[in-house]
């Protein structure tokens, strides 16, 4: 049976193929660097143009059905193609290859850092913190010129970064996103052509009502359990951070900022100098996590922390695909549910903009030599189209050089 008839019919599952799937992400996890958008184009080049997994019009309807949801989209993508292929161990195959090799190298880097201690004021340190001013600046550049091509939509943008600025941390941000999604919902419903064929990813509806059922007691559940000890409390910050978040890995920023070092978990220069190397690394931003779990400084911390707050952070993600995936064929046709999304992405890009001011340029920017550096790595990224791991790199050794001098 042809690939693309397995798409149309759901017969995805593929006896054998959970050793494919894996093998393939674990290459694409040590090599896929750029972003969630790049990460979408690697996967459609293996995927579609090379493999023959799925055709061009599946692909573009998977990636709408994990941008619509919250969570990391490129992972969500690996999820949903590792399920497309082998079914729900597939899947988990697919997270595994495309996520543990950067979660391995961060935690890594968390584990030298706290090693140095003193040096967590190095200039190269520095460095890295001051490239992802650049990094968000770039995502916010590129999102709004996508995401909010007209006034209205642009409007909106900036609205919800007024909100999410005046509502610091989960407040602001999750009233942005519904803003968003209500004046879609009654504002942007202009036609658009209707989805044809079937996606057919083979997931039982038995499943999707218990899946969406955990999902929803695990988010307003483990509240009320973090008191309990430490553990539970870092589960729930970040199942939360993995549960609300739209737009993918940079807009988990100031979720992960106010989940960690606002409780003393993690202070704001070790969490900026981990993002700033998470740029350098393949794979998906959200490993940002395992490099918070393993440097903070209530136990579990380490590679066990590094670990659970990493499943912590997925687990959101896991149970809305089993959940949404069955039914996702009937949801894309809906024009309301295509209106609110539009909306919910000029809300994701305010609250990236809310984002670029703070944490990340307040807590970085000091002064006209932090500008001059971020300013001309940003023009490296977007004018210049060089590859981020070489920018993040390159702003390290040039902060030092700067300091040396």
């Amino acid at each position: 049976m042809s690939a693309e008839t397995r798409a149309n019919t759901g017969d995805a599952a593929n006896p054998g193929g959970i050793g494919e799937v894996l093998r393939v992400f674990l290459r694409l996890g040590c090599t896929s660097f750029g972003g969630p958008i790049a990460h979408l184009g690697y996967f459609r080049a293996e995927f579609v143009a090379r493999r023959r997994w799925l055709d061009e019009a599946h692909y573009a309807d998977l990636v709408a059905l994990c941008q619509f949801l919250p969570g990391p989209a490129s992972s969500q993508v690996a999820v949903s193609l590792g399920i497309l292929r082998a079914g729900l161990p597939g899947g988990i195959a697919a997270w595994l290859g495309f996520s543990l090799p950067s979660a391995i190298v961060l935690i890594a880097f968390a584990l030298g850092l706290g090693a140095i201690g003193a040096m967590r004021d190095a200039a190269w340190l520095a460095g890295l913190r001051i490239v992802a001013v650049a990094v968000v600046a770039q995502a916010v550049w590129g999102m709004a010129r996508t995401l909010c091509p007209d006034r209205p939509r642009a409007t909106l943008a900036v609205a919800s970064a007024i909100l999410a600025l005046a509502l610091p941390g989960a407040p602001g941000q999750i009233g942005a996103i519904a803003l968003g999604a209500a004046i879609g919902w009654g504002a942007f419903r202009e036609p658009l052509a209707a989805p044809t064929g079937e996606l057919g990813i083979a997931l039982s509806r038995a499943f999707a009502a218990p899946a969406l059922v955990a999902f929803a007691a695990l988010l307003l559940g483990l509240p009320f359990l973090a008191h309990e000890s430490h553990l539970l409390a870092l589960i729930a910050a970040f199942y939360r951070a993995g549960a609300l978040v739209f737009g993918g890995g940079h807009v988990v920023l100031p979720l992960l900022q106010a989940a960690v070092v606002s409780p003393g978990w993690v202070d704001n220069d070790a969490f900026l100098a981990g993002y700033g190397a998470a740029q350098a690394v393949p794979g998906p931003l959200f490993t940002f996590a395992a490099y918070l779990g393993a440097v903070m400084r209530p136990a579990p911390h380490g590679p066990l922390g590094g670990m659970i707050a990493l499943v912590a952070i997925y687990a959101p993600s896991f149970l809305l695909l089993i959940g949404i995936l069955p039914f996702w064929d009937e949801l894309r046709r809906n024009i309301a549910v295509r209106a609110a999304f539009r909306g919910v992405n000029a809300a994701v890009v305010g609250v990236l903009l809310a984002a670029l001011y703070t944490p990340v340029w307040t807590g970085t920017i000091q002064g006209p030599r932090d500008f001059a550096l971020a300013l001309a790595a940003f023009l490296a990224l977007v004018f210049w189209r060089v590859p981020p791991w070489l920018v993040v790199l390159g702003g390290a050794v040039c902060a030092a050089a700067l300091a040396a001098f």
